[in-house]
């Protein structure tokens, strides 16, 4: 990196522990309690709303529920965008994270509303807020390390882990157990106390952060505050319109990656470096690759929840009167994060070392390879070992949550702490807010297809059938292993590129 970069670099306040600032854990609690919310209302939301506001649909009631699903991901990354530049320019990142957990905070209760508008009205301003919040966090981690550091990766994967231990708790809390005995719209009230608990821990040890992620000078007053607000307010109606009708919210997301390529490319130019540009055009190469990723990823809170709830037979076991259902695959995939997250963490420096590390565009590959991969045990499962009802063991669901995971750790933390290492530092946010938008899409794209898989998509018959399931499953694993492929062989192209980061 350059000279510049290393002199922006504000070092955090003196205190490491596990040889990490102290700063990292404060993200990590805040996190924590974020990802509970988001995961605990994401375990319930194509149920809730296929059972609650589209059962006048019948059979087709899951198909149509798919589309708010994809929908309120989708928008929930594309305001990351805006929330990157808001904590660039305006608010600074700190005062960023706190609005956006307010906000989100209010739309988890929402979400209790009994009437379909009043839902999305919800859903709306979460998403606004989810914008404030979820790239700027992610963008403090990489302001905890100088550059060159080879701890980043190390930090970003710790902070992935607190992400993935909230994921674990909240379906089994807010899902499982609230949603199962006082109904859904509880369980959406439990998660939003969980962001409120994240803000308190921000606050009380925000020391932690020191001068990280506060407002420039000229702009850290309440006047930019309540214009940030009023902004936000706004914006709740165009989102709550695009909730509303799908295809237009997919023009818009094409539209806004087009801009956000040529924004980058500009930029690139504008920065005098040839090397800047280049570092840009790998950067958007490889939020191609997270589209592909994150779009067969994310079939795990819809079309994967559906096959769970009607296909999978659960284990017969009772842990003091409460017994497993299906909402409770939402937590396999972070059990698997906690479980191989340090070691992940801890393979990279080790194959560093030994000149050994694969370079980030080939770890992307691995975790393309793993998405794929994970489909095709799923569909061996269907054509090979369904029972005689026609239900598949839960053990063949594990394993694939298990695949995604180990694809998930070779791409997911590895991206954020790519995108630290590619952007300029004064356009980090405005980046992260990009790496978003392009999860933002794949979510879109993943809608789409779980609508298919799930019964959608011009289909006899509405409800998703088990070799419905497996056909649409055997498509996603033979294109995500070809675009696997594609990109472990376009690697060392990517990789000249990056020029010379890793």
């Amino acid at each position: 990196m350059s000279g510049k970069d290393n002199h922006d670099w504000t070092p955090p306040p003196p205190g490491e522990f596990l040889g990490h600032p102290n700063a990292l854990w404060n993200l990590f609690g805040t996190e924590f309690w974020e990802r509970f919310m988001y995961y605990g209302m994401r375990a319930m939301l194509a149920v809730h709303v296929a059972a609650a506001l589209f059962a006048h649909l019948g059979d087709g009631a899951r198909a149509e529920a798919t589309l708010p699903y994809g929908g309120v991901t989708s928008p929930g990354y594309m305001t990351g965008i805006l929330g990157g530049y808001v904590a660039d320019r305006m608010l600074g990142y700190q005062r960023s994270i706190m609005l956006g957990g307010v906000l989100m905070a209010i739309g988890m209760v929402l979400l209790m509303a009994p009437d379909l508008n009043s839902f999305l009205i919800g859903l709306a301003v979460l998403i606004v807020g989810n914008g404030l919040f979820k790239p700027n966090i992610s963008t403090m981690v990489g302001k905890l390390y100088k550059p060159g550091d080879a701890r980043r990766d190390s930090g970003f994967t710790i902070f992935y882990m607190g992400i993935n231990a909230g994921a674990l708790v909240a379906p089994f809390i807010c899902a499982s157990i609230i949603g199962q005995q006082y109904g859904y719209r509880w369980g959406f009230f439990a998660a939003g106390m969980g962001m409120i608990i994240g803000l308190i821990v921000f606050q009380v040890v925000k020391h932690w952060l020191g001068h990280i992620g506060t407002a420039p000078a000229d702009r850290n007053g309440p006047k930019t505050m309540l214009q940030v607000v009023i902004g936000a307010a706004l914006l709740v109606i165009p989102v709550f319109f695009l909730l509303s009708k799908s295809d237009v919210l997919g023009v818009l997301l094409i539209a806004m990656m087009l801009g956000l390529v040529g924004y980058f490319i500009w930029s690139g130019i504008q920065s005098g470096s040839k090397e800047q540009l280049h570092r840009y055009i790998a950067m958007l190469i490889l939020f191609l690759a997270n589209i592909l990723f994150w779009a067969l990823f994310e079939q795990a809170g819809s079309s994967l929840n559906f096959l769970a709830q009607d296909y999978v037979r659960m284990p017969d076991v009772s842990i003091f009167g409460w017994t497993p259902t299906f909402e409770v695959f939402q937590s396999v995939n972070p059990i698997f994060i906690i479980l191989l997250a340090p070691l992940f963490a801890a393979m990279w420096p080790a194959l560093d070392g030994k000149d050994l590390n694969p370079s980030i565009p080939r770890k992307f590959a691995y975790g393309l390879a793993g998405a794929a991969l994970g489909f095709y045990v799923l569909v061996f499962a269907i054509n090979n070992m369904a029972e005689a009802d026609g239900r598949i063991s839960w053990i063949w669901l594990t394993l694939t949550y298990l695949i995604h995971t180990m694809g998930e750790l070779c791409l997911s933390p590895i991206g954020l702490s790519m995108v630290t290492k590619l952007a300029r530092p004064q356009e980090t946010g405005l980046a992260m807010g990009g790496w978003f938008l392009s999860i933002a899409m794949a979510n879109f794209v993943a809608g789409r297809i779980a609508a298919i898989a799930s019964g959608g998509g011009g289909h006899e018959e509405a409800a998703g059938s088990l070799m419905q399931y497996a056909s649409v499953f055997n498509q996603l694993f033979l294109i995500g292993i070809v675009i696997a492929v594609a990109f472990f062989l376009a690697a060392p192209l990517i990789n000249r590129l990056m020029h010379g980061v890793k």
